[in-house]
């Protein structure tokens, strides 16, 4: 999300992240950028990423990194320490997943 700041000039956004980013409110949009791009979109959690999981490429890695900045700010593939290797770890940037009860 982007929002102009008082005072600066009229063409300059600054990203903002939300507080209340949480892995639900993530998934939906990693799914639909799955299906948009042909990709499992029912993939499990667990599933890799890259070659024999989901099978994204560094272009489509590239994609999903922006869309998840422009949508919420901040990304794991930019900021995490480690690129994520599974669907579930990208999720878990956002935040752990709810117990099961």
């Amino acid at each position: 999300m982007c929002v102009v700041v008082p005072g600066s000039p009229p063409h300059k956004k600054v990203n903002v992240i939300p507080l209340t980013t949480s892995r639900a409110a993530v998934e939906p949009v990693v799914r639909d950028f799955l299906r948009r791009i042909k990709k499992d979109a029912d993939a499990s959690t667990s599933t890799e990423l890259y070659a024999d999981g989901i099978g994204l490429d560094s272009l489509e890695t590239a994609e999903l990194s922006a869309l998840l900045e422009d949508e919420f700010g901040t990304d794991p593939f930019s900021t995490a320490a480690e690129l994520p290797q599974t669907l579930g770890e990208v999720l878990d940037f956002y935040g752990p997943a709810a117990a099961s009860a």
